[in-house]
């Protein structure tokens, strides 16, 4: 992250649906673990907790898992192209 840029600016914004999805779940969740019903702005207060305090962790990993991916596939490109190298041979003069 840039020093121009604060956390809020960095995270993309969910389409209307899918926040909406998301909303409903935690609505439903709470319902069946705790018997409450919880109301839009609370579940809305939820979905900003867990993306601004708790996402970032979970983002993190999946950067951590991409970097390691990507390790792994350059040393395999590495030993492919190893591969291809041609001996040089020293000259036979005299």
């Amino acid at each position: 992250m840039s020093p121009s840029q604060s956390l809020p600016d960095m995270l993309p914004q969910l389409p209307p649906d899918q926040k909406r999805l998301l909303l409903r779940h935690i609505q439903d969740y709470f319902y069946q673990e705790n018997g409450e019903e919880l109301g839009l702005l609370a579940a809305e207060r939820f979905l900003n907790f867990v993306t601004f305090e708790l996402a970032p962790a979970f983002y993190n990993l999946g950067v951590q898992d991409a970097k390691k991916l990507i390790r792994q596939q350059v040393d395999s490109l590495e030993t492919e192209l190893s591969i291809l190298e041609k001996p040089i041979n020293p000259s036979k003069r005299k």
